[in-house]
Formats: structure tokens, sequence, C-alpha cells
């Protein structure tokens, strides 16, 4: 792995990104990962099952025996074959947007994600990523946070709404609800083969957030929960932006501004990473007196999100429910600007997203 693809390949969000955008490059790729990572996958058998993965020859077996998996070196051997003349924006984009969707931080990594940590699979994924790395949406995924951008609320036009302008209310609500929450975590001492959970995420719920990009950042969210409506609203943003492109720049922030969470944390992300140690996230409400905004950047997502970012021999920190190219203010310092809104619609999750109209424009 060279320092150029390094970043993306380091993360299991950009292992993801390429390892999904192989399976666009190649059905035989496509039918090695998926039945590989139905067999690494924890819910195998269970929470997921295996149908259709069958290639023509194997439908017409009269023995109808369950098909061969193969193995990882099977899958590398066939990444060595890729032609990579064809990767452009256009394939990467809609990559990033599985990777992200497939983010899961509440229980243990899905197969393909255990796939792509497979050193054989990273090693053989590595001139895949430099393409990936060459293309120009990617030349521009660690830029800082654009001074206009949109917010998205997630209703339509008939249901309009101003844009919050309150957030210290809601980060000092949030500070004393997560530390009760640890409190009671820490009283119940739950052990780690319980299964009993916390929270997850990492950042408040409830700030304004906006993106760089429209349509690209609808279908950017983890975690989404199936939104056919979005409002888009331009807004502009001044002040202090804190940028985070590494793992660096978020493990500064957690020694600055340190707010223990192991107790409410330990069991789930333990789920995730496989760590059992003391945890902690940045103190949202601290962090404000000093930044209004803090922006994650594409590449700063696709290599840190859902990684253990250790800080010390005995402290950690993870990011986790945070989207990519997605600023969070912490402060009153982002404003709807003179632009028309946009009103979006699409039929179901999956679906590319319509622009129905603009403000006063049909």
């Amino acid at each position: 792995m060279n320092a150029e693809t390094q970043p993306l390949l380091a993360g299991p969000r950009g292992r993801r990104l390429c390892l999904e955008l192989a399976m666009e490059l190649n059905p035989d790729v496509s039918l090695s990962v998926s039945r590989l990572g139905y067999e690494l996958d924890p819910g195998k058998g269970t929470s997921r099952m295996l149908f259709g993965l069958m290639t023509p020859e194997e439908t017409n077996d009269d023995d109808a025996r369950p098909p061969a998996v193969g193995s990882s070196g099977d899958l590398a051997a066939r990444l060595a074959t890729l032609d990579l003349s064809c990767v452009t924006d256009e394939l990467v984009q809609p990559a990033l947007e599985r990777s992200v969707d497939a983010a899961r931080y509440w229980q243990p990594p899905e197969g393909e994600d255990v796939l792509a940590s497979m050193p054989i699979i990273r090693k053989a994924l590595v001139p895949l990523a430099a393409r990936v790395m060459a293309t120009p949406s990617m030349q521009r995924s660690t830029e800082a946070r654009r001074m206009e951008q949109w917010a998205i609320d997630w209703r339509g036009p008939d249901d309009p709404a101003p844009l919050d302008r309150a957030p210290q209310p809601k980060l000092a609500q949030w500070g004393r609800n997560i530390r009760a929450d640890e409190g009671r975590w820490r009283a119940n001492a739950y052990g780690l083969d319980s299964n009993m959970s916390g929270d997850w995420w990492s950042i408040p719920p409830g700030l304004v957030g906006t993106v760089g990009r429209i349509p690209a950042g609808l279908n950017l969210i983890e975690d989404p929960l199936g939104w056919e409506d979005a409002t888009t609203i331009a807004v502009r943003g001044a002040g202090r932006t804190y940028e985070i492109r590494t793992g660096d720049d978020w493990t500064a922030l957690c020694r600055k501004f340190p707010l223990e969470v192991t107790a409410s944390r330990r069991n789930v992300w333990f789920q995730v990473t496989g760590r059992d140690g003391r945890w902690l996230i940045p103190d949202w409400e601290r962090v404000a007196g000093e930044w209004d905004a803090v922006h994650l950047s594409i590449l700063g997502y696709l290599s840190t999100a859902g990684r253990v970012q250790h800080i010390d021999e005995e402290w950690a920190s993870m990011i986790a429910g945070w989207d990519p190219d997605r600023t969070i203010w912490l402060t009153d310092a982002v404003r709807e600007i003179d632009r028309p809104r946009q009103y979006w619609h699409r039929a179901q999750h999956g679906d590319a997203w319509t622009l129905v109209r603009r403000d006063g424009v049909s």
C-alpha cells in the first residue's frame, strides 16, 4: 500500500467504496464478493439469507448443490484483472453512496467489510484505489468547507420551516443528557456479552448540518430513515471552521476537549471494532467556545469513520454517525441566503432524487 492509496484503504468505508466499485466493474467479482461476504457475515443464515447467487452453469446443475464459495485468493486474482480505464466520477459516486449506506455502528461489521479488511484483498485493491484517487471528485475530497452550502430539511414544500438558529441550548441539553446517560451505564456495568448497548454516534443530534453539493449530499447519509421528500436550503456560513481531514485531526479535538463515553459506548463500539478499552469523544459544548463549525471532508470520512482512533495507550475514539462532507454548526453563524429553496422527491429509498421545483418555479 503506497502513500497515495493508504488513506482510502485504511478506513472501513474507503475499502468498502473500492469493493463496491470493483463489483460494478466485473460481474464475476460481484458474485464472488456476495458469496464470500455472506459466509463472513455475522447474520449468516439468520438476519441475512443467500438467494439467487448462481451462475447459469450452476443453475442448470442437476445435482442442485449449493454454489462453490471460492476463496479470498480467488477474489484477489479476479481483482487483479479489472479494467480500470473506465473508472470515472460517474461510477465512483454511486460506490461512495453504497459504502455510506452500508455503514453500521450498532453491530459487528457486514461480511463485505470483513472481506475488504483482509490483507490479501486490501493489497489487491491498491491499483483500483490509486485510480479512484486520481478521479476529479476524489481530488476534491479533502477540500475545506465551502462558504456557500446547503442545509437539508427532510420535508416537502407543504411543510416549510425556518433554519434553526439556536444551537447553544441544544448543546447544553446534549451535554447534560450524555453525562447522565454515562452515569446510568456505569452504574449498571453491563458486560461485553450483554445484548444491551447505548448510543453509538459521535456528534450531537439536532444541530444544523450543511453539505457542499446537491443532489450528491442527499445520498450520503448514514443510517437513513427512508425519506422520500427533501427541501434543500442555500446557506452561507461564516466564523471559525475546524477541518477533519485525518484521524489526527479528530484525536487532537478529543485531547483538547475530552468527554468520556466509555460506559455508554463500550458494548456497542466493541461490536464494531473489537476493542475493549476507554473511549472519548469531543465535548461539543466546549468545542463551541472555540469553533463555530466542524467539517468532515469526504476523504476524512472514508479514512476514519468506523475505525479506532488511538489517542494514547489508554484512550481511543471513533467517528460514527457523521456523513461525508457534512459540516455541523455549533454556533449561530450560518444563515439562509436569498436563493430559491429546492424541493426534491424520490419514489423510494435507492431511487434517484428528482428536482420537483424551486420556490416560485414549478
